[in-house]
C-alpha cells in the first residue's frame, strides 16, 4: 500500500462482524480460562494480552500502523515523546555506558540526556550535526552504545545528514536512533537512509489536534545485535527476570521492541491510555493530508518573511539559499515540515512584542498541530540552558519558533504582518 492508504488502513484489520473502526479497549486486565495459559504469557512464551501496562489491543494496533508508516518491523507506544526518547536509549544503555548525540535537539531531550540520564550513570557527548564524519567519530568511546539525532531539529531546524550519521554509527557497531517528529514518515523515512531506530513525539503532527500527549518507538529490524553481542548483553544474553530468555534468539528482528516492552514498560510503566491511542489513530488517518497543507502554508509564510524588511533572518529549508536546502531536497523532496524559525529586528524585546501582538497565532507550549502557534524558545522550551548551550543548540535570543497551521495562508500572513508592525 502507498503511504496515504497506510494512514487509513494499516494496524487494524477487522474480521467478519467486528467493529469497522478501531475499538477502545478501555480495560486494565484481560480474562483467561486457565492458570497455565496466563503463565505462558508471563514467560513470553505466548502472544496475548493480560495487563494494559504491558500490552493493549488498541495501543498495539496504532503502534503497528506507525511501524508500517516508517517501514519498521515493530513499534511500541509510550505516554510521551520524552519517554520514547528515554526508552530508546535506556533499552540498550546502563550505568557506565555512553552515547553520542547531535547538539541540535529539542531542549527537553537535551535536559533528559545531559542531566537526568547522567544521574543514572549514562554519559553523553554532544556533537555538531554539521561536523565531518571524522569529527563525529572522534566522540566515540569503547563503551559507546548509540548515536542519536533529529531529522529536523526543534527549534533550530537543522536537517540531519542521516546517511553520514548512519555510517559513523555502523562503523562503530552501534545503532543510529533518529527522532522523526517534525518530518513525519510522510516526508521522510529515516530507516530508508540507514537509521535503525526511529522515535516520535506523537503529540505533534501525528496527533495533529493537540488532544493527546504520546510517543512511539519503531525498530527497523535491520541492526544485527548478535554481531555486536558484547556491546548489547541485555539483548544477547539471558534475562533472568524472564527465566533466562535471550531476546535475539527468541524474537529475532523484534528483539529490541520486545525487550523494551517486557522490561522497561513492565518496570517504568509509561504506557498511553487506550483512549489517547484511539485519538492518535484518528489523527494518523489524516496525517498525509495535513502534512502537505502544513508544508504548503509554511512555504508561503517563509517566502513572505524572507522578503520582509522587519525580519532579520529566516530559517526554513524550503527556501532557496537556506543552509539546509540541499539536504532537505535529498531526504525530504516533498517538503520538510510546517515549522519556521526567524528573528525580528530589534532582538529579544521586539520578538516578545511581536508574539504578544499576534491574534490568530497562539502562544502555547506546543508545536505542529492544526492551529498556528508560536513560541520563544530562549524564554520557554530552552530556558534552562545557558548562553553557550543555547548557541550550540542553534537557539539565539531573537529566535521565534513559528508553527504554521492549516488555516488559510493569507490569514496567517496578515496576522504576522500586523504583529510585525506593532513590534517596531
Amino acid at each position: 500500500m502507498r503511504i496515504d492508504t497506510k494512514c487509513i488502513q494499516s494496524g487494524y484489520a477487522p474480521k467478519n462482524g467486528e467493529a469497522r473502526i478501531l475499538p477502545i479497549y478501555q480495560s486494565t486486565t484481560f480474562k483467561y480460562e486457565s492458570t497455565e495459559q496466563m503463565g505462558r504469557l508471563f514467560d513470553l512464551e505466548e502472544d496475548g494480552y493480560f495487563y494494559t501496562r504491558l500490552a493493549n489491543p488498541t495501543n498495539d494496533a496504532v503502534a503497528a500502523k506507525i511501524a508500517d508508516l516508517e517501514g519498521g518491523v515493530a513499534g511500541m507506544l509510550t505516554s510521551s515523546g520524552q519517554s520514547a526518547c528515554f526508552y530508546s536509549i535506556f533499552n540498550i544503555c546502563e550505568a557506565g555506558d555512553h552515547f553520542v548525540c547531535s547538539t541540535s535537539i529539542y531542549g527537553g531531550t537535551y535536559n533528559l540526556f545531559s542531566v537526568t540520564m547522567k544521574k543514572l550513570g549514562i554519559d553523553v557527548t554532544f556533537v555538531d550535526p554539521d561536523a565531518s564524519a571524522e569529527e563525529i567519530a572522534a566522540a566515540f568511546r569503547p563503551n559507546t552504545k548509540a548515536l542519536f539525532g533529529e531529522t529536523i531539529a526543534n527549534p533550530a531546524l537543522v536537517v540531519l545528514d542521516i546517511e553520514k550519521f548512519a555510517k559513523v554509527a555502523h562503523d562503530h557497531g552501534v545503532p543510529l536512533i533518529v527522532d522523526n517528529t517534525f518530518a513525519t514518515p510522510i516526508n521522510c523515512r529515516p530507516i530508508e537512509w540507514g537509521a535503525d531506530i526511529v522515535v516520535h513525539s506523537t503529540t505533534k503532527y501525528m496527533d495533529g489536534h493537540a488532544t493527546s500527549v504520546g510517543g512511539a518507538i519503531v525498530d527497523s529490524g535491520n541492526f544485527d545485535w548478535e554481531a555486536h553481542a558484547d556491546k548489547f548483553p541485555g539483548l544477547t544474553t539471558p534475562d533472568e527476570s524472564y527465566h533466562g530468555v535471550v531476546y535475539t534468539e527468541r524474537f529475532g528482528k523484534a528483539a529490541y521492541i520486545t525487550k523494551a516492552t517486557a522490561t522497561l514498560m513492565r518496570d517504568l510503566g509509561s504506557i498511553p491510555s487506550p483512549h489517547n491511542s484511539f485519538l492518535l489513530n484518528l489523527g494518523l488517518e489524516t496525517l498525509a493530508l495535513r502534512v502537505r497543507k502544513h508544508c504548503e502554508n509554511a512555504q508561503k509564510v517563509a517566502e513572505f518573511l524572507n522578503k520582509n524588511d522587519k525580519v532579520s533572518w529566516v530559517s526554513f529549508s524550503g527556501l532557496e539559499g537556506d543552509k539546509y536546502h540541499d539536504l532537505a531536497k535529498k531526504y525530504m523532496p516533498n517538503g520538510s515540515c510546517g515549522v519556521i524559525s526567524f528573528g525580528v529586528k530589534g532582538g529579544r524585546e521586539s520578538a516578545v512584542k511581536f508574539m504578544d501582538s499576534l491574534k490568530l497565532a497562539a502562544i502555547v507550549t506546543h508545536v505542529a498541530d492544526a492551529r498556528t502557534s508560536v513560541l520563544h524558545p530562549a524564554s520557554h522550551t530552552h530556558r534552562q540552558m545557558n548562553d553557550e548551550e543555547l548557541k550550540a543548540a542553534g537557539v539565539t535570543p531573537d529566535l521565534i519558533r513559528f508553527s504554521v497551521g492549516i488555516e488559510d495562508a493569507d490569514d496567517i500572513i496578515e496576522d504576522i504582518e500586523n504583529a510585525l508592525c506593532a513590534a517596531q
